[in-house]
């Protein structure tokens, strides 16, 4: 865990384990070579160390696509906030023509079952050392099981949300010593999650010593948003209420303090992943979306370059002259930018009022970017062809902790992942309201997340519109555009109305979290991928050519088939999904 006890100390430690010496006259009595040392395991220092290896496990030894984390290219890139701005086999995630053997649903696949494995490992290991003379103490014993059991939730959780049915594998023990090669994905995975986080629930302390470590409030969090992916409102309606009652989070006072390395931990974060660079520690430990987000091109050239938001994003973060969002998407104007625009050529930037969030989630001409300089277009970009004129920003690290919190030359960078944090309770529960009726609640919270915004500006208003490298006037003292962000104000007709709730805290929603893997997954949940996307493709056809002719089907497109490597493995266990079939 960051500043406590890293992850890769259990690389070192399991190696320990795993190599028995076969050189002693004893080797008959001795364990095989490359098999767990049980003697030395089974303490609760082994115990342990398998446990920091599960939470680990959320990293997915750094795979770029099956990482369990962000879920960037399952939520963002295959919905109208993002796209993926590199020529390969990946757009067939958000062109919707994935088939069973593509290689990246077998890598989303084979992470997250690497999860569930090393989680149920902590759990054969524990019950086992609870038998034998070094057991440990049963409150702590709760809890490492609970932990367990939460981690395996989180990843179940996060194939359900790709995958239209999966098996539930849980401990041999659990399953009567059945072979989980031998479960079937006849259901989806809800009945499991919310057993696991029960538990979780009933047995995890409200705060642990550790940051990083999963406790009662992280587990509420994700059960009820469970339940809310089922339509259980009242069910999330209790949770949700438990965690606003239980006054322990509150927003914290800048909307990018959720961003900030050096802002991690802080009061509005439920779950953090912890991230960590450091060499004493065995290497870097990091989101495997950094290496996408981060820019090719430009003095923050660290990465790839090809995760990188989308023109209806930006406009939907466009504002009236109250400062309040423009509900209707056939109400937005289309906002300047510069696609197809060298740098050296003059562009001006949007005058349009804006949500201020949007320059902290997207990177664009003309705006400061994080201490790297001001934005300059397309000489920045990887290709605009291929992603369009922006790319992230809340992954990006700011230019003086480069080398300070960073490896392989700024390629890693020690950021967090806020997987669950306070703002997510308050919009989930303003769903709820809005489901309710209870309208005036709703807007309640939603102008608590609206507010904690309005301060939070990019600085710097570049007075230079042609990047040819001559030097850059920059006014520090002015906000970087023209920023207004206001509260919904009593009566007002955006919650009025059932239909019109919905619309104003869905796009609440979307403006929070963009570019953080919820956005698909949202619409399908809310049953409106099909207009919203097919809408958005027809769009986003004008800035990347080769998106004309995609279509979407909610009926087939709305989960990816299961690997088709899997099912000939498991050929009469597993079923594909009816639309690959």
């Amino acid at each position: 865990m960051k500043k406590l006890i890293n992850p890769f100390y259990i690389a070192a430690f399991t190696g320990c384990l795993l190599m028995i010496p076969s050189c002693q006259d004893d080797f008959l009595e001795e364990q095989p070579p490359g098999t767990l040392a049980g003697d030395v395991i089974l303490t609760g220092t082994g115990v342990e160390a398998l446990l920091i290896g599960a939470y680990n496990s959320l990293f997915n030894n750094g795979s770029m696509f099956g990482g369990s984390t962000t879920m960037w290219e399952w939520g963002s890139i295959s919905s109208d906030d993002a796209g993926f701005g590199a020529a390969n086999a990946f757009h067939a995630v958000e062109s919707y023509e994935m088939l069973p053997n593509n290689s990246y649903p077998a890598e989303r696949w084979r992470e997250s079952y690497n999860g569930v494995m090393r989680c149920n490992d902590v759990l054969s290991f524990l019950w086992q050392t609870q038998e034998t003379d070094n057991r440990i103490p049963e409150e702590r014993a709760r809890t490492i099981e609970a932990e367990a059991k939460f981690l395996r939730a989180f990843h179940h959780f996060q194939l359900q949300l790709v995958f239209f049915q999966i098996p539930y594998i849980k401990n041999p023990v659990e399953m009567d010593g059945r072979d989980p090669a031998t479960i079937p994905n006849d259901s989806e995975a809800w009945d499991g999650i919310e057993a696991d986080l029960t538990y979780a629930m009933e047995n995890l302390p409200e705060e642990m010593e550790e940051v990083g470590r999963a406790n009662k409030f992280s587990a509420m969090a994700m059960k009820a948003r469970a339940h809310l992916f089922q339509q259980e409102f009242g069910e999330a309606k209790l949770l949700l209420d438990n965690i606003i009652n239980s006054g322990r989070f509150r927003l914290v006072e800048n909307y990018y303090d959720n961003y900030m390395a050096t802002t991690e931990n802080n009061e509005e974060s439920i779950f953090e992943i912890q991230a960590n660079v450091s060499a004493a520690a065995g290497g870097a430990n990091t989101l495997p979306v950094g290496g996408m987000s981060f820019h090719q091109n430009g003095p923050a050239a660290k990465g790839w370059g090809a995760f990188q938001p989308t023109q209806n994003l930006f406009n939907a973060f466009q504002v009236d002259q109250d400062g309040l969002p423009i509900l209707e998407v056939a109400e937005r104007e289309n906002l300047a930018n510069d696609m197809g625009v060298e740098s050296s050529e003059e562009f001006h930037p949007t005058e349009h009022l804006l949500d201020p969030r949007v320059d902290w989630t997207i990177a664009r001409r003309g705006i400061p970017f994080l201490g790297w300089g001001v934005h300059e277009g397309k000489s920045w970009i990887r290709s605009q062809n291929n992603g369009g004129p922006y790319m992230t920003k809340k992954y990006m690290h700011r230019k003086e902790n480069d080398g300070i919190l960073t490896a392989q030359g700024g390629f890693k960078n020690a950021r967090n992942f806020r997987a669950y944090r306070y703002a997510h309770v308050l919009l989930w529960r303003a769903e709820v309201a809005v489901e309710e009726n209870d309208f005036e609640y709703a807007r309640q919270l939603v102008n608590m997340v609206r507010e904690r915004a309005q301060g939070d500006f990019v600085m710097g208003r570049a007075l230079t519109y042609i990047f040819d490298g001559r030097p850059i006037e920059v006014n520090w003292d002015q906000p970087a555009a023209n920023y207004k962000i206001s509260a919904y104000p009593v009566g007002h007709v955006a919650f009025s109305s059932q239909d019109m709730a919905r619309k104003a805290v869905r796009l609440e929603l979307r403006l929070e979290f963009a570019t953080e893997g919820m956005r698909f997954f949202q619409l399908r949940r809310w049953g409106i991928d099909g207009e919203v996307l097919n809408d958005f493709i027809r769009e986003d056809s004008q800035f990347r050519p080769f998106m004309r002719g995609t279509s979407y089907d909610p009926e087939v497109n709305d989960y990816w088939p299961l690997p088709q490597a899997q099912l000939d493995i498991q050929t009469g266990v597993l079923d594909q999904d009816p639309a690959y079939r």
